[in-house]
């Protein structure tokens, strides 16, 4: 069932300039590169009360594409929508407490010479999001929300572990009571223990508050029971997006079967049939033409090198940038049990 969108992106690009070096100046004919494409037109919306996983491989533009939402780098082209209105270039502080972001290393995310009280204190005075006096109080429930308690209030962030810290650092993010979450790789830094402590709490807070959340991963084993929707992205576009079940059960995407295909299985019965992915993603200074995945796709014809393909219906909700979309599970069937 679709549901209204809280924030939508449409045909967002960001190109980083890089100057050449001075030797390829002197040298005719050396390559020159002057422009990485970090992103290339995405289009993407993340629905009220979900959490919607984006996934792939390190260097995909998912990182980019978190810190355009929250605000903290500009686009170099398209639009990011609000609740169906613009986002502000410039945002407001209004604007700016909406969308809120939890970050990879909790520890380098929170000052390290103030107490946890005194970091959750400064974001509600500064917002106003409670009288002064009520201050402690709404600190304390708000650690409280995360699984902490009161005494963490007169600790430094150096005297937590790593899940603690992560805890403190998603309830600051809460302290200005955002819409919408941005959880970028939150678990990937964290013990393999720890982490499904804190997927849990990313799904209880979606439901006590009804938070829209985007989790970045590169994983998709990581988001399988914790998301609603998954897109998965490879050099700066997404290439696939679809509700989990359906993407599990039917990916349209040879990237995506490959992703699925290196889960970890606990039994020999239960391996997927055998995809290798093979490689490296290509230079984003060099984005090779037609589809980008080809380089590296055993399924890719020659249309493949000449097509870029965009994203297409496949089924209901479920689009895929594949050319041979519809042909993949005789490429590849994949056992998702």
């Amino acid at each position: 069932m679709t549901t209204s969108a809280v924030l939508r992106v449409s045909n967002i690009s960001k190109n980083y300039h890089v100057p050449s070096p001075i030797l390829s100046k002197l040298r005719p004919g050396a390559l020159r590169r002057e422009s990485l494409t970090a992103l290339d037109g995405i289009d993407l919306e993340l629905r009220a009360g979900e959490i919607l996983a984006l996934v792939g491989e390190s260097g995909s533009g998912k990182s980019t594409l978190a810190k355009i939402l929250v605000g903290s780098v500009e686009a170099s082209a398209g639009q990011l929508d609000y609740r169906g209105l613009p986002m502000p270039v410039r945002r407001g502080r209004d604007a700016t407490r909406r969308i809120q972001m939890v970050f990879q290393d909790p520890y380098s995310s929170l000052n390290p010479r103030i107490t946890v009280g005194a970091i959750l204190a400064e974001l509600l005075k500064l917002h106003k999001i409670v009288p002064r006096n009520e201050v402690r109080a709404e600190s304390i429930r708000l650690l409280n929300l995360v699984g902490m308690q009161e005494e963490a209030l007169d600790a430094y962030p150096s005297q937590f572990s790593g899940g603690q810290r992560q805890r403190i650092a998603i309830a600051r993010a809460l302290a200005v009571r955002p819409d919408v979450l941005i959880a970028d790789e939150p678990v990937s830094a964290l013990d393999v223990s720890v982490q499904a402590t804190i997927l849990e709490l990313f799904t209880s807070l979606r439901v006590e508050l009804g938070l829209s959340i985007l989790f970045v991963a590169h994983n998709l084993a990581v988001v399988q029971h914790l998301s609603q929707r998954v897109a998965v992205m490879y050099l700066g576009r997404i290439v696939e997006v679809a509700e989990t079940a359906e993407l599990f059960a039917n990916p349209r995407h040879p990237y995506t079967q490959a992703l699925i295909g290196s889960i970890p299985r606990m039994s020999e019965s239960s391996v997927n049939l055998e995809l290798v992915l093979e490689g490296e993603p290509p230079s984003p200074y060099d984005i090779p033409s037609g589809c980008r995945f080809h380089p590296r796709c055993p399924a890719a014809v020659t249309a493949c090198r000449e097509i870029d393909p965009s994203l297409t219906a496949v089924a209901a909700d479920h689009q895929s940038a594949c050319l041979l979309a519809n042909e993949l599970p005789a490429f590849y069937p994949v056992a998702t049990s």
